[in-house]
């Protein structure tokens, strides 16, 4: 069976900017496939490339068997795109978004009214189906917006970073739909920044970072190949961080990194003897320490290890736009 996506040497420029540095990619159908990386690394220019809506400098793309550039059209009708921001109408009710999709999509009238129910129940949003959307909360627009991607079932689903800026409990319901989509046979690729996203939604990964892709694998191979276990740290005092990295890096030889809140440091360790020593290191230098532990790193350090960098420090780039 042909990939669902075929990437070669996929470059693309902006003026002076080069946003795609030669992409090869290849997603069986039927997968789940993710695209990590902060933003500014190129995985909006590849889905936009995909969908038909940019094209390249150079490489080929082919996606269900159709050239990008040559067979557009082809590509189109077999598949869906929610992009970063919603595309639903707020002045309209959310039935009457998605009959419009459906009548435009070339559905019956009867035929897209009954599309529009199904699709509101599935999602959870028949009690709010007769408001207008611009009363939604953001979790209920954001599965709107993938309901409305959804009307004609498409062969292939371009999710582009579908839960920034959704509170948790709406990006757990995002992602319970998007395994849903999946189960039903749907090829789903989805970008996003969030490392817990990717890690819980994708059966295989790549990780691009400026233009370039730089690993590939599933999360667990992943995580393998950083080839050491990570030493999790959380003190009691946040202003004894520096000294603290300082000191792990001095005991570890190895590279440390600050986490996720301004109290915990990531390390990786060779052994367990070499975690223990660093942890009497610490209390003998003064260091409080709450909390620890120690086992395979999380795709934020196998991130760091790959680039030198947690991902968050670039979390204030943007990407390069059309």
């Amino acid at each position: 069976m042909l990939p669902a996506v075929e990437t070669s040497g996929l470059v693309k420029t902006f003026g002076k900017t080069r946003a795609l540095g030669g992409v090869d990619l290849e997603i069986a159908r039927g997968s789940v496939y993710g695209l990590l990386g902060p933003n500014g690394a190129g995985k909006t220019t590849i889905i936009r490339i995909l969908a038909t809506l940019l094209r390249p400098n150079a490489g080929t793309a082919r996606v269900l068997g159709h050239d990008v550039v040559r067979e557009a059209a082809a590509v189109r009708s077999k598949v869906g795109l929610t992009g970063q921001f919603a595309s639903v109408d707020e002045d309209l009710t959310g039935r009457e978004n998605l009959v419009l999709i459906g009548r435009l999509l070339g559905f019956s009238w009867r035929g897209a009214r009954d599309r529009a129910d199904e699709l509101l129940a599935a999602f959870g949003l028949a009690e709010a189906a007769g408001r207008q959307v611009r009363t939604f909360s953001g979790g209920m627009r954001r599965r709107l917006d993938i309901a409305a991607s959804l009307v004609a079932t498409p062969e292939l689903l371009f999710l582009d970073e579908p839960t920034t800026g959704l509170d948790p409990r709406s990006r757990n319901q995002v992602w319970d739909l998007i395994r849903a989509v999946a189960a039903q046979g749907t090829t789903v690729l989805l970008t996003t920044q969030y490392l817990e996203e990717a890690d819980r939604l994708a059966d295989r990964l790549a990780v691009i970072d400026r233009g370039k892709l730089i690993a590939e694998g599933s999360s667990h191979e992943l995580k393998v190949s950083v080839g050491q276990n990570t030493l999790q740290v959380r003190l009691r005092a946040a202003e004894q961080r520096p000294a603290a990295r300082e000191l792990l890096k001095e005991q570890l030889g190895l590279k440390t990194h600050n986490g996720s809140d301004p109290y915990s440091i990531s390390a990786g360790v060779a052994n367990d003897t070499a975690a223990a020593e660093a942890l009497v290191a610490l209390s003998r230098a003064g260091i409080g320490v709450t909390e620890f532990s120690l086992g395979q790193p999380s795709l934020d350090e196998v991130f760091f290890a790959l680039t030198g960098r947690p991902a968050e420090d670039r979390s204030q780039e943007r990407e390069v736009s059309a």
